[in-house]
């Protein structure tokens, strides 16, 4: 791909702004040229991030708030780059400063849960239930740590982490009520946690799930984030399975439908930053459902940046209501932190925040 000129550069750089906030490309305009007047171009907060490496998401803290949340990979093979890359990885590094990323006051009031993992695997905070609860048979019980599920101290994003260290039957689970909320007139919610394996090495074969939400009959409904069990590497995915009758009209095996005919994001191995060395934020949406009036959708990101999103479908669930579960850990090998629930779907600007935030979701709490 060419290298744009300076002048398409800050055009670009002005469609990227205003897809934020209207207005906010000639805000950017504004401070690009106030920065190049004052520092030839780079601001000093941001050289180590816009002359190293950082991939997607890579947040750069400074005295506190994010000072930075970078889009663009720099190359190691290219240390310098051309002043209308500049601009633009400028640009976008400065958009949480453009979006407020200091106000929280959004985020803190859409917040309806929390579980940092840091002492056992209850809620921190919660609207609904803090209670993480394991099926023991036929009933619900509250959960502990075991040999499948464990705490582990000084291994999380913040502070401890949740492990599962083999595959295992243990999957925690909370009440939906007050948290996810589903309802049946219009329901939208967003999911947000960190992972840290390497899905090629570290899972075992089959399906896996991380984040599952549930109902009283998968048919009625299925909400999940997947690993693929045949592929190498494997994909990893987001979907929003409605009514079965509505994806999968001819009764067929998920498996068996090709994969732009489902109802969900597809990621690529090479698209998907997991490993086992650094954490990935895996952020997904659902807008909309069973609304009569609004097109439904749901949207995947990964360290900020949008992956996908699931869109012209017809996302009518049929759940009960007192039914629903988010379930946590299904055939998962890994660590995982900072679990966070929202009642609405969270803009592309606020997922920034929240991958930004100093002490993780902590900081949202009332």
């Amino acid at each position: 791909m060419d290298e744009p000129s300076e002048t398409g550069a800050i055009r670009l750089t002005t469609t990227v702004c205003n897809a934020f906030e209207p207005g906010m490309g000639l805000k950017m305009q504004k401070l690009y040229k106030t920065i190049q007047k004052a520092s030839k171009g780079y601001n000093e907060a941001l050289h180590d991030v816009v002359t190293g490496q950082a991939d997607a998401g890579s947040v750069l803290q400074k005295n506190g708030p994010p000072h930075a949340v970078v889009l663009h990979r720099v190359s190691p093979k290219h240390p310098t780059m051309k002043p209308s890359t500049r601009l633009l990885t400028l640009t976008v590094a400065l958009l949480p400063l453009m979006a407020s990323s200091q106000d929280l006051a959004g985020l803190r009031s859409a917040l309806t849960m929390h579980v940092s993992f840091d002492k056992d695997l209850n809620a921190d905070f919660s609207k609904g239930d803090k209670v993480s609860y394991v099926k023991k048979g036929k009933e619900l019980v509250a959960a502990t740590v075991n040999e499948e599920v464990k705490i582990a101290e000084g291994e999380g994003k913040f502070g401890a982490a949740l492990w599962f260290p083999k595959k295992g039957v243990t999957r925690p689970q909370f009440k939906g009520a007050g948290v996810v909320d589903y309802n049946n007139q219009s329901w939208s919610t967003t999911v947000a946690v960190w992972l840290r394996l390497d899905p090629d090495k570290d899972l075992e074969p089959g399906y896996c799930d991380p984040v599952q939400i549930v109902g009283d009959d998968s048919k009625k409904g299925f909400i999940f984030l997947e690993w693929s069990k045949d592929e190498t590497p494997r994909f990893f995915r987001y979907a929003i399975r409605p009514l079965f009758e509505i994806w999968n009209p001819t009764n067929i095996q998920w498996a068996d439908i090709p994969y732009d005919k489902r109802p969900m994001v597809q990621v690529e191995r090479e698209r998907a930053p997991f490993s086992r060395e650094a954490w990935t934020h895996v952020v997904f949406t659902v807008e909309n459902v069973n609304d009569k009036a609004a097109k439904p959708a749901g949207r995947l990101y990964m360290n900020s940046e949008l992956k996908g999103s699931i869109e012209n479908w017809d996302l009518t669930f049929a759940w009960d209501p007192a039914q629903v579960w988010m379930v946590l850990g299904a055939a998962y090998v890994g660590y995982m932190d900072d679990l966070a629930v929202f009642n609405r779907g969270l803009s592309p600007a606020e997922v920034l925040q929240l991958g930004g935030l100093k002490n993780g979701v902590r900081d949202l709490h009332p």
